[in-house]
């Protein structure tokens, strides 16, 4: 069965000669909608949670999005073709593995619960590890031929209030090959405090090995989900608010969102647009000899578009009063 092309633009609601900044703006009013804590229909948000940020994953970044144009020029013109071994089904993901099982011939891997699509890992996914298939080295003579299988990598995308809190994800697992289907259910942990690019590693739970020798291992690089309110780096997170010029120069305290609830932060007068302000220990939660992260407030000033008269007339008695001269 075909993989399903994935219509990225459509499902965030954008032209395909849409801006960046249009896409993350498309990105942010979604996911605030459809966000798990806030929706009523929780689980049908979830689903729509995972699409937006698998399409704001592609399209979110330069060198994937031109990746995807491409792919989506071949499809609109009846070229696209997903690579051998492609998935079957939404839910699923697909690997094919020629040889070196017992019985011979081909076994597919396909891996449902780890959150993105079959297209995703097909063009943007991980693979296999290792050398050739059929092993990672020789456990016997030339005759036995046993071999240990080959480790498989999958995308496991995580929210970050479960990389905060930690969680249990159930993976279904799927092998379709010569001896028939066997599906197989289990748990992996995603531990408190999870970085971006890591690898959970799943035991046995790779390629077959050949010979009696043992299967090779899963693993699961973490990606964690966009949020419409934090970007991540390392264990930081930063978070953009937006003031007034007034504010900036008088200084206020405002409300700012946090992965543990809101807090009430103070602007000293004089904020610079861009300036950050760090609450310490606010970002992803320390894990083994990680420290925890920080939050970074970035300030935004905001000028307003229109004035009514009276507002233009007490601009206007700043300019005539005020020393200041941003130029000098």
């Amino acid at each position: 069965m075909a993989v399903e092309f994935k219509d990225y633009y459509k499902t965030l609601g954008v032209a395909r000669t849409a801006s960046s900044d249009d896409i993350r703006k498309a990105f942010r009013k979604l996911a605030r909608e459809y966000h798990p804590d806030v929706a009523k229909d929780k689980k049908n948000a979830e689903e729509k949670f995972k699409e937006i940020n698998e399409a704001y994953e592609v399209l979110g970044d330069a060198d994937k999005r031109k990746k995807y144009d491409t792919l989506g020029a071949d499809w609109k013109n009846g070229g696209f073709r997903p690579p051998p071994g492609g998935g079957g089904g939404q839910a699923y993901r697909t690997y094919t593995w020629h040889g070196g099982a017992p019985g011979g011939g081909e076994e597919d891997f396909q891996f449902g619960g780890t959150g993105f699509s079959d297209f995703f890992e097909q063009f943007f996914g991980g693979g296999m590890r290792g050398g050739a298939p059929g092993g990672r080295g020789g456990f016997g003579g030339a005759q036995t031929q046993a071999e240990q299988g080959q480790d498989v990598e999958a995308d496991l995308m995580v929210p970050l209030e479960e990389a905060t809190s930690g969680a249990v994800r159930s993976i279904t697992l799927r092998r379709s090959g010569p001896r028939g289907e066997k599906i197989q259910t289990f748990k992996v942990k995603i531990p408190a405090g999870v970085r971006d690019g890591q690898t959970l590693r799943v035991p046995g739970q790779g390629e077959p090995g050949a010979g009696g020798a043992p299967s090779g291992d899963l693993f699961l690089r973490v990606r964690l989900a966009s949020h419409p309110d934090f970007r991540v780096e390392g264990a930081d997170l930063y978070h953009d608010t937006d003031l007034a010029p007034w504010e900036a120069a008088l200084g206020t305290n405002v409300t700012v969102p946090t992965l543990n609830g809101s807090v009430n932060i103070k602007i000293p007068p004089g904020t610079q647009n861009g300036q950050r302000l760090r609450i310490r220990g606010r970002g992803l939660p320390a894990r083994g000899d990680a420290e925890a992260g920080d939050l970074y407030v970035i300030a935004r000033i905001q000028v307003p578009k229109e004035l009514n008269a009276k507002e233009k007339e007490l601009w206007e008695q700043l300019a005539r009063t005020s020393h200041f001269n941003p130029r000098t």
